[in-house]
Order: structure tokens, then C-alpha cells, then sequence
């Protein structure tokens, strides 16, 4: 038997394959499968999947969930020394303390104020914790953005998403585990990196659905193309790709894995996808035909179905575009906020409703709210400027104990100042409901563990 010299350490290892080089490369699966195993494995948590409702361009929380009576009191008036100073992008100094237009009433054996705003929320409000004492670090979208998304306020590195699918693993073979679903009007300021994984391996991002009523081209086979036949394709298609990786490639597999995702979606998938296939009552409870509701809603329908086929993480945008088409109320807040939230009230109550009657919601988390708040002074007369000093987000199911409010901004909104929580401590807790605790979730990146809260945030203690 003829055995060719080898002329390289390539070729060596490669000769070598079926000796003690297939042992190290056994050994070398074996203890990925393991590592993958610890890190797919069921948690404590409660929580299996998220629903971020993301409210673009930062609603007010003084016309959503935070009542100001003093702030109406002072309209027109300058801010009083006493609540110190702020500082925005455009609210020039001398500017006043703009009143809010929104009512609001206690709803709920919680008796929790809502506004006029989200009439159908407030009818959920017992099972929602509203934290009225957020806050972040910076005033411009691109940064605050980044901020809310990856606990950095510079782009490149993972997102909120991407952590929980590398935490979690996918529950379905045939549906992506981290699903963004954007506004149809438009890009935001901070792009895709927000969603993105940044130094997380490739197979972490996520998948960007279209606007409209096919948010995912081509699901279904070409005419004449017989199932089988397609099968046998992907698999020689894939014989060709692990030819081709002599090395590992992460950019190359994650790409393999996405046609291999998008041949299981082409069998399995388009029945989510489908609402037609729901029920009338249900489209009526998300709004789905009718308008101003029919967009949102029909992304929040199909948030619960990709939820219900094992999707991890679902981002669900409301506002898109420049300036007015988010809730970036710069000129007037009350065309604004009536306007976006005429599109979104009914389909979230829809939605928190519809998971709590298939008995799913104590197993989903839903997040609300945007990049910051608004400001308690007008910009110019009728509108707010941004505001990260203290603003309102929510959370409902997944192991919150709702009907309840969490913190304080201050008598005017300036500031928050009973409990205040940062967007790292928002990570943090939504790490914990899913079983993570953050210094457990980590990577090794240029030598460093690094994980979703740079600084260590706390757990709010008060919903968990």
C-alpha cells in the first residue's frame, strides 16, 4: 500500500483524518455539542419567549402612563429652580412647562391611571407593571437606540435579541429564533445594527420581515417543483458546502444555515404566516381590517403565532421614517401621540388578551416603550423634545405581577427620582424571568467575557 509523503502540515493533518486527527475532531464536536446543550437547556425562568413592543422615536410619558397635575398647574409658566436643570437638543432655555391634553382615569382593581390615549390597554392594566422611573444615558435616537437594544450606546455590539437566542437556543427547526418586524414607513436613526449581533456568532441575527402582507418572499415551492426533488437539492447543495469548509467560516455557515432555514420555512411555514386561516373574532380583537389598526395589528397577530411556533425574541416597531411618522412629537404632541396611538392601542390589548386566553402569556414577556420620554417643556409651542432623565416602559406576563406601578419622575416629569432604573437594570430583569443571571450569559471577545450589561444592573425586584 502506497501512502503519498506529505509536503505541508495541511496535507499532514489532512492525511492524518482517519487516525488521531478524526479524534481530535471528535472530541472537538463533542464538546461543542456540549457547550450548545448547557446553553439550549431548559431555564428556571419562566419567561420561553419575548414580544418587544417598540415604540420609535420615545413616547411621552406624560400623555401615556405617568399623570402630572402640578405640570398642568404651571403651563405656561417657566421650570421652577428647585427641579434643577436639563438638558436637551432643541428646548431652547427660556422655554416653558407645556400642560398635557391627555386625561387621565384609574382602571383596574389596581386602580392605575391610563390616559385617554390607550383606552383598551387600561382594560389590560391589572396585568401590567408600569415602571414610571426609567432612564438612560444620552438624548439623541442613534445613541439611546443602541442603548436599548444592546446596553452600549456605539454600535457593533449584541443585541438584546441575539443574547437571548445565544442564551436560549431555537425551540423550532423551521422558523428563525429572533424576528424584527420594522414599521413599514421606514429605516430608524440607529439602522439595523441595534437588532444586530454584533460579536456574537453570525447565526444570532436576526431575521428582518417585510412590511405589508407577505413579510417573507417565496415561502411557497415554484410550480412543478416536486418536494422530494427540492429536498435531494438542498442536500447536494450542502455535500458541495461542507466540501468548500476546510476552515471554519462563520459568515459562510450562518449563510448555509439560512438557505437550509429558509428550505424548512418553505415546508412548515407559510401556515404561520397565514392569518387568513384565523378567525374572524381574533382579527377584530387585534384591529386586523379595519384602519388605523389593520398594520400594527396584523404584525401583532402575527408576533403571537411566531411566538406559539417557538420564535425566542420578536421586535414589533411602531413608528418608522423621519421625524413625525415616530413618536417624535417635536411640533405638536397632540397630533402626534393621538395619531400613533389610534395605530397601536387595540392591537396591544389584542394582543396581551389573545396570550392570556391560550394560556401563554405567563410564559411570554411583553416589553413596551421607546428610546427615552419627552420633555416637560414645549418645544417651540405645541411640541416636546427628547427627554432621558426619567420616562415610562411596561411589562406584562412572564412571571411580572401586574397591576402595579413601579417608581416616580418627579412632580413635573423632569426627573426620575423614587427608584429610578436604568435600561441595564430593564436587561438584567429580563435576563432573570428567562433564567439567566447576567454574569452567567457571557462570550469571550478579544479576550474578554463580555456580556448585555457593561456595568452590573439589579434586578427590579418589585415585578419579579
Amino acid at each position: 500500500m502506497h501512502f503519498p509523503r506529505a509536503t505541508d502540515r495541511r496535507h499532514f493533518i489532512r492525511q492524518s483524518f482517519c487516525g488521531f486527527g478524526s479524534l481530535a475532531l471528535a472530541t472537538m464536536m463533542q464538546e461543542s455539542k456540549l457547550r450548545a446543550a448547557v446553553r439550549a437547556a431548559p431555564r428556571e425562568g419562566p419567561v420561553k419567549s419575548v414580544i418587544f413592543l417598540f415604540m420609535a422615536g420615545g413616547p411621552s410619558h406624560l400623555e401615556t402612563f405617568d399623570p402630572k397635575p402640578l405640570l398642568n398647574k404651571l403651563h405656561g409658566q417657566p421650570r421652577p429652580a428647585e427641579f434643577g436643570e436639563a438638558k436637551y437638543q432643541f428646548v431652547k432655555s427660556e422655554a416653558k412647562l407645556l400642560g398635557t391634553f391627555a386625561r387621565f382615569r384609574r382602571y383596574g382593581q389596581s386602580g392605575i391611571e391610563v390616559s385617554d390615549l390607550f383606552p383598551a390597554c387600561a382594560q389590560c392594566i391589572d396585568d401590567i407593571a408600569v415602571l414610571r422611573s426609567c432612564h438612560g444615558d444620552l438624548v439623541v435616537h442613534s445613541a439611546a437606540q443602541y442603548e436599548l437594544f444592546t446596553g452600549r450606546v456605539v454600535p457593533g455590539f449584541p443585541s438584546l435579541g441575539s443574547w437571548v437566542t445565544y442564551g436560549l437556543g431555537s425551540e423550532s427547526d423551521s422558523l428563525p429564533s429572533y424576528v424584527v418586524m420594522p414599521d413599514p414607513d421606514g429605516a430608524l436613526e440607529a439602522g439595523q445594527p441595534m437588532y444586530a449581533n454584533g460579536f456574537l456568532p453570525a447565526q444570532h441575527q436576526p431575521t428582518m420581515l417585510r412590511s405589508g402582507g407577505r413579510p417573507i418572499l417565496n415561502l411557497d415551492l415554484p410550480a412543478g417543483v416536486d418536494p422530494q426533488v427540492r429536498a435531494r437539492t438542498i442536500r447536494f447543495i450542502q455535500e458541495l458546502n461542507d466540501a468548500a469548509l476546510q476552515e471554519k467560516d462563520d459568515e459562510l455557515e450562518a449563510r448555509i444555515r439560512s438557505y437550509e432555514l429558509a428550505y424548512q420555512m418553505q415546508a412548515e411555514a407559510p401556515e404561520v404566516f397565514d392569518l387568513s386561516r384565523e378567525s374572524r373574532e381574533t382579527l377584530e380583537l387585534y384591529g386586523v381590517g379595519s384602519e388605523p389598526t389593520h398594520d400594527y395589528g396584523r404584525r401583532c397577530l402575527l408576533a403571537r403565532k411566531l411566538v406559539e411556533a417557538g420564535v425566542r425574541f420578536t421586535v414589533v416597531v411602531s413608528g418608522g421614517g423621519p421625524g413625525n411618522l415616530q413618536w417624535d412629537a417635536h411640533q405638536d404632541i397632540r397630533e402626534n401621540h393621538q395619531r400613533m396611538a389610534s395605530e397601536t392601542d387595540k392591537p396591544i390589548a389584542g394582543l396581551l388578551r389573545d396570550l392570556k386566553r391560550r394560556g401563554m402569556l405567563d410564559s411570554t414577556l411583553v416589553l413596551w416603550g421607546g428610546e427615552f420620554g419627552r420633555s416637560p417643556e414645549a418645544q417651540g409651542s405645541l411640541g416636546r423634545d427628547h427627554h432621558n432623565l426619567g420616562f415610562t416602559m411596561w411589562m406584562a406576563g412572564g412571571g411580572v405581577r401586574g397591576g402595579q406601578v413601579v417608581g416616580a419622575t418627579d412632580a413635573i416629569g423632569l426627573r426620575a427620582v423614587d427608584n429610578p432604573y436604568h435600561f441595564r437594570d430593564i436587561h438584567t430583569t429580563i435576563l432573570h424571568l428567562l433564567g439567566f443571571e447576567q454574569d452567567e450569559l457571557t462570550y469571550l471577545h478579544l479576550g474578554r467575557h463580555e456580556r448585555l450589561t457593561q456595568i452590573r444592573g439589579k434586578i427590579i425586584q418589585e415585578i419579579v
